[in-house]
């Protein structure tokens, strides 16, 4: 992975890994600039001081330690001038309802031209709650999220809202008329907008998206689809919500902008149904994940890593007990019929243990991040980024494997 970002001395940073493994190479590699910053001040504001008594050129050590001290200053410049980096102001409004139940569905199933895209879903929405929705492709998430917004009714079942609830939605087929100007588009009918009780100036407003004052005029049509994501994050800020429907709100955004955005849906105070391909994002944001296996079934998990033991163990099943009406329940009961080998019950019992060193052994190589002398060599760095990356595959390899062997002996 590779991040172009002038906060970089090179104005990038490479890493060999997933993304958890570049944001703790991030972190490493800031932490240890920071420190460099810190210790090049305080030696700045030390010869600052000896300049100021004003020592004699003349002299070859004098002259050697004016140049040395105009070289930190220009070094610690330059390390200011790249950490001032602009992110974007991300912050969705909450309508303070107080009701404890926003949304309920009940036995939801959707058909289209008999295909089951599910069925069976029973899900209570309530304040707070952040619900991932995951699946395949054409498995009908977006499908789900209109049945919420209620464009479309379900086949069967029943969905139940608060009165006068407050639906936003975040369409992933979001498109801009190409030839508004930002301004209008920032705000449509004025040259202000009303966020929180508040008025802004549109000037202002463009500014909190990192947009200039002189790009107002623009032609929405010339902008990037970054730019273009965060028109979209604007426009939708503006709405208060009790119900936030965001499907892939993360396309085309850069990551500080994620980031920003990963902070604020974390503090939202309605309740929240994201789809996203961003399992970082979604580990970090979801309290629950309702998963899709495109073959009509639905299921509640604590994580994505549920999720994925269960979808390997949906596409395994043959084709002929694959039968959309039957339920989870049913499948498990079968499956409890199975018992553990010898050699599969004394991997059971002593699975536990490796899982705790293998965890004591990621979380050495963690620490190993920390320390400065590593992150300030590339080599060494992308050595220790890479041996992180093997122990936490090796972590989850041990977790799925006890799932399977715990649900295999149930």
């Amino acid at each position: 992975m590779v991040e172009l970002n002038r906060i970089y001395e090179d104005g990038l940073l490479r890493v060999n890994g997933n993304y958890s493994t570049f944001l703790q190479t991030k972190e490493a590699y800031l932490h240890a600039q920071g420190k460099r910053q810190e210790s090049l001040a305080n030696r700045v504001h030390n010869e600052i001081e000896w300049l100021r008594r004003g020592p004699k050129a003349r002299r070859t050590k004098a002259k050697a330690r004016i140049e040395s001290a105009q070289e930190m200053i220009a070094e610690l410049e330059n390390l200011n001038a790249r950490r001032r980096v602009s992110t974007a102001s991300i912050d969705f409004s909450f309508t303070d309802r107080r009701t404890k139940q926003l949304m309920e569905l009940e036995n939801v199933e959707y058909t289209i031209a008999d295909r089951t895209l599910f069925t069976g879903i029973h899900l209570t929405i309530k304040p707070a709650m952040r619900v991932g929705l995951v699946g395949p492709n054409g498995s009908g998430k977006t499908t789900l999220l209109r049945l919420m917004r209620g464009d479309i009714l379900p086949t069967h079942g029943k969905i139940r809202r608060a009165d006068q609830l407050r639906i936003v939605y975040f369409d992933q087929n979001r498109e801009l008329n190409p030839n508004v100007t930002l301004k209008r588009a920032l705000a449509p009918d004025a040259d202000s907008v009303v966020y929180q009780d508040q008025v802004i100036h549109v000037a202002a407003w463009a500014d909190r998206f990192l947009f200039s004052s002189e790009s107002l005029n623009q032609p929405v049509g010339r902008l990037s689809g970054g730019e273009r994501a965060r028109i979209l994050i604007a426009q939708l800020m503006l709405q208060p919500a009790d119900v936030l429907l965001l499907d892939e709100p993360t396309n085309d955004l850069d990551i500080p902008t994620l980031e920003i955005l990963e902070e604020n849906l974390l503090e939202f105070r309605g309740a929240l149904v994201l789809v996203t391909h961003d399992r970082y994002l979604l580990d970090r944001v979801s309290s629950i994940v309702l998963g899709l296996d495109g073959f009509g079934h639905a299921e509640r998990f604590a994580d994505y890593s549920q999720w994925e033991i269960w979808q390997r163990s949906q596409e395994a099943r043959p084709l002929e007990t694959a039968s959309p009406r039957e339920t989870i329940g049913q499948r498990r009961v079968a499956g409890a019929k199975r018992k553990l080998s010898y050699l599969e019950a004394r991997e059971f019992a002593t699975i536990q243990d490796r899982i705790d060193e293998a965890e004591k052994t990621l979380e050495a190589r963690r620490d190993a991040l920390g320390d400065p002398a590593i992150a300030s060599d590339a080599v060494r760095l992308l050595a220790i980024s890479a041996e992180i990356e093997e122990a936490q595959k090796i972590v989850d390899q041990l977790y799925a494997r006890w799932a399977e062997l715990e649900q295999k002996q149930s």
